[in-house]
């Protein structure tokens, strides 16, 4: 019953796509209230391990709608005008930008600022197939990276080493260069890059905002797990330099609050456990992923084991650019870009991102094969190290009081977990 409510509410945003946040409320409220009254469960439970997920998510979304004004008005998407080539050339390198600032950047600042760019040189006039390419160069860029999706950072923190990641580009590029070539060209038909006369000055001020912001991002990732608060300490601090558009908040509320909508309904879903780690399931679970939270799909994924992380990593991620809701870049861009919420609309026009998806997961299976891996290696926060640690001098004061019962005083019967730093890796360890 339960998937069925939450197919309706996915039915209901591909036919309603005026009203996908009422939609998506509605449905929230509605799965919420069953798994209440009609199945054993407890909301206050399901919401400790939920609610900074959802908090993160909604702080980027909502942040990143500021970063996108912010670099809007330093002009640097002006100066790119200079050097863009003419042409469907220019629109497909726009994509490779995307593409590559996706490996370094949150994919959701990426296809931010990839659009701002495409707003200025198109001069507001995108095509609905190159805005899902522009989702799609985003997932694609952070597909092999474990610090350009949440999906791979969680692989990296859950004991997956980089390297067995950074094969996702194989597909990646390779989908890049289909639907990036394909779209350009949707896009040069509809409406070329325009170059007008020279822009105003690069505003130095707000360039400034907008590293502090990415940078904010990234540290507060790596440090706390929470990116949304050093976007929103960024943020914060440039208000006292550059006058900030709050009201862009408003604008970007409604869509920020969908998607917090949709990926609470697909975390009241009962999915226990997946099909067996296969080359099939894998390419299944990217097909999912375009319409369920890719999120718990990872998680359950990293918990069973035995797959090929760069497979995984290159379908939970590019999969979800085949529908607007599919990703949060996605959702973040038609926040900009109202013309793309529209489920019929985006696969009609969008159609080369599917079929990218397609080409690049054979030719990643046909480049490198399938390799799985059995287990993920658990690595512990810092308060994980030093609660064992802390147990270990524990029983050693226990041990010490009760006699010896061996050599130097160990206890065989009271064995602790043993911490094991990883080879080339700080703050990791085997339990």
């Amino acid at each position: 019953m339960l998937f069925l409510l939450f197919a309706l509410v996915l039915i209901g945003v591909a036919i309603f796509h005026r009203r996908t946040f009422e939609v998506a409320i509605a449905g929230a409220v509605v799965i919420t209230g069953y798994r209440l009254l009609a199945t054993p469960f407890s909301l206050l439970h399901h919401l400790q391990g939920e609610w900074l997920l959802l908090l993160n998510l909604f702080g980027l979304l909502m942040g990143f709608a500021l970063l996108a004004r912010h670099f809007a008005e330093s002009h640097v998407p002006d100066a790119l005008l200079r050097w863009l080539p003419s042409g469907w050339m220019g629109g497909f390198v726009l994509l490779v930008i995307v593409f590559v600032l996706s490996a370094f950047l949150d994919n959701i600042a990426a296809a931010m600022i990839g659009g701002t760019i495409a707003m200025v040189v198109f001069r507001g006039h995108i095509h609905v197939g190159y805005l899902a390419a522009l989702v799609a160069a985003s997932n694609a860029g952070g597909a092999g990276s474990v610090v350009g999706d949440t999906t791979t950072t969680m692989m990296w923190l859950n004991g997956v080493a980089p390297r067995d990641v950074l094969h996702a580009y194989v597909g990646a590029g390779v989908s890049l260069l289909f639907c990036g070539l394909v779209a350009a060209h949707q896009q040069e038909r509809y409406h070329p890059i325009v170059r007008g006369a020279a822009g105003a000055r690069i505003d130095g001020g707000r360039l400034l905002i907008v590293a502090g912001i990415l940078a904010g991002a990234i540290l507060s990732n790596v440090w706390f797990g929470l990116p949304a608060a050093g976007v929103w300490i960024a943020i914060l601090a440039g208000a006292g330099f550059r006058p900030t558009h709050w009201h862009e908040l408003r604008r970007a509320l409604k869509g920020s609050l969908f998607l917090v909508a949709l990926v609470w309904c697909a975390s009241l879903m009962p999915v226990a456990s997946l099909p067996a780690a296969s080359v099939s399931s894998a390419f299944m679970l990217g097909c999912l992923s375009s319409v369920f939270d890719n999120i718990p799909l990872t998680k359950l994924a990293l918990d069973q084991g035995g797959y090929d992380w760069g497979f995984l990593a290159y379908a939970v991620g590019f999969g979800g650019s085949m529908v607007w809701f599919g990703s949060s870049a996605g959702v973040a861009l038609t926040n900009l870009f109202p013309q793309g919420r529209s489920v019929w609309g985006w696969v009609r026009h969008g159609w080369h991102v599917p079929v990218a998806y397609v080409l690049g997961f054979v030719v990643l299976f046909w480049v490198m094969g399938w390799h799985p891996q059995a287990h993920t290696r658990v690595t512990a926060t810092l308060s994980t190290v030093l609660r064992v640690n802390s147990e270990r001098l524990a029983g050693d004061r226990e041990t010490q009081k009760g006699g010896s019962y061996g050599e130097k005083g160990s206890n065989p019967g009271h064995r602790l977990p043993e911490v094991q730093v990883a080879d080339g890796e700080r703050g990791s360890c085997r339990q």
